[in-house]
């Protein structure tokens, strides 16, 4: 008895074993193992009907000193949810020459259709790549890169910029604090504020993969130019971002956009409407974060009211409704002193009876070098 039970508990296993896995030709298929190909959803809701649109505007490939082919960057776009993406290699640095051709143009080239069929934003770029100082600086929106200046020679830095600005690119300054010990590296400049004047510089990358460069944030906010933050990514994402972590992905740019369309994201880059992402910490114009910041977070009515000792205290429900994270601490009033806002979640508050607001600092929101984000509650 035992034996038929065991045989036919065989039969039925292998039966089983056969229609879950595809054999062919003495060929088990093991497609389960595969990573499954689907997109990240980042949930951020609009801002004062502007659209939240994720955007990295300074990656590499082996076209340039990347290690990677175009088309991984296109892929690594769509699977982490970016909506716009640009290819920005250097003009003047070829590490791979011997293997890859030089060719300003091609790396954009090569994933066009590709970035079509994914529904990810494709803006052309490059990469002004001239001695520090005065430094490095991205060009995107830009036209036919063939002419661009590859003799990097300082006395050639002016016409490499204007390359681009001829081409009516929006040109931002990439990495300023990479190389501090530099003279003049880490400094604004008059080189800096000649291309201010003339309309060919418009932006910082005040957060460039994992450094914050905090006085760029500064120059932004001073000097009207708009906040920007890059991966500036050379490898894989999966490789130099740790994503087994909460909150940890490619830094980027959270672009407040009319439309999902490059011509939207445009007319915000020019307007200035953005905000530095990098993972749990956001920088950027005070009137961008607090915006950002509003759209977000939500402080409900009162739910429930005790009295202890005398002392009337109300308890409340604060709702984070995006993917951010948010860090509070009390700088006025009576109340919770610390409030972590995970994404996509809520946490209770309470408050001493009798107050009309209560204000906090933002701590991972940086409006300024050495300023959080403040914001109040209406009680």
């Amino acid at each position: 008895m035992r034996t038929k039970l065991f045989i036919l508990s065989s039969l039925i296993s292998f039966t089983f074993l056969a229609q879950a896995q595809e054999i062919s030709n003495g060929v088990m298929k093991l497609d389960e193992l595969r990573k499954p190909a689907y997109r990240e959803i980042i949930n951020i809701p609009e801002v004062n009907g502007y659209q939240v649109l994720k955007c990295d505007f300074h990656t590499h490939t082996v076209f340039s000193d990347g290690l990677v082919w175009p088309n991984i960057r296109a892929q690594e776009a769509w699977e982490e949810g970016l909506d716009a993406m640009a290819l920005t290699e250097h003009i003047e640095y070829h590490p791979h020459k011997d293997y890859v051709e030089v060719n300003h143009n091609r790396s954009h080239e090569l994933i066009e259709n590709l970035s079509k069929r994914n529904n990810v934003l494709l803006i052309k770029g490059t990469e002004i790549t001239r001695q520090t100082p005065p430094g490095h600086f991205n060009a995107i929106f830009i036209g036919d890169a063939s002419s661009y200046i590859e003799d990097n020679v300082s006395e050639k830095d002016w016409e490499a910029v204007m390359k681009a600005a001829d081409q009516n690119a929006f040109i931002f300054w990439n990495h300023p604090g990479w190389k501090p010990n530099i003279e003049g590296s880490y400094e604004w400049l008059p080189f800096l504020e000649d291309l201010r004047k003339k309309n060919a510089l418009h932006g910082i990358e005040v957060i460039n993969g994992f450094g914050f460069h905090m006085k760029a944030l500064d120059w932004c906010v001073d000097k009207g130019l708009t906040v920007m933050g890059t991966s500036d990514i050379h490898n894989l994402i999966g490789h130099d971002y740790d994503r087994s972590r909460k909150y940890v992905h490619r830094t980027m740019t959270l672009v407040m956009a009319k439309e999902r369309t490059p011509e939207s994201i445009r007319e915000a880059l020019d307007a200035g409407r953005t905000v530095a992402w990098a993972s749990k910490y956001l920088a950027g114009k005070e009137e961008n974060v607090k915006n950002l910041f509003n759209a977000c977070v939500k402080l409900m009515p009162s739910h429930y009211s005790q009295e202890k000792n005398g002392v009337r205290t109300n308890f409340y429900e604060i709702q984070n409704k995006s993917d951010l994270y948010f860090e509070l601490e009390l700088t006025s009033g009576k109340g919770t002193q610390k409030i972590t806002l995970y994404p996509m979640s809520s946490q209770l508050l309470s408050a001493e009876a009798g107050q009309q607001s209560l204000s906090y600092d933002v701590t991972n929101a940086y409006v300024r070098s050495n300023k959080y984000l403040n914001v109040s509650f209406s009680l």
